[in-house]
């Protein structure tokens, strides 16, 4: 069993299913799913995850903004973050990234690449 927990934030239950059993394909991960990034926030210091998967356009506080907390946060900042949203602007990727994301997906995702992504960032 993997000893890596993953925190997913994403507000669409579909989405968030559908990412859940593409992550559950690799290994049983632990995965702690937000529905915003307000609830995301609340449940950061819960738990030591070794991996954030954040959507960007999500009620009370955007993706964006988690990454800025995350990165901008000595306790969290390691922690590899992948983005996964439905901005597939070059300026919204580049946002993305210059806010410390490590990756950024464009939905539809292609579950191989988030997968390769995961095994990437959590070194399996």
């Amino acid at each position: 069993m993997s000893q890596h927990c993953i925190l997913l934030a994403e507000d669409s239950a579909t989405t968030r299913a559908f990412l859940v059993a593409t992550l559950e394909e690799i290994d049983d991960f632990e995965i702690i799913e937000a529905s915003s990034g307000f609830e995301a926030l609340k449940l950061l210091p819960r738990r030591k995850y070794s991996l954030i998967i954040t959507d960007i356009n999500m009620p009370d506080i955007n993706g964006l903004e988690l990454i800025n907390f995350v990165k901008n946060n000595l306790q969290y900042s390691s922690i590899p973050l992948i983005v996964v949203t439905t901005e597939g602007a070059e300026r919204d990727r580049e946002k993305g990234l210059a806010l410390g994301a490590d990756a950024y997906l464009v939905k539809p995702v292609n579950p191989a690449e988030l997968q390769d992504l995961v095994k990437k960032y959590l070194g399996e």
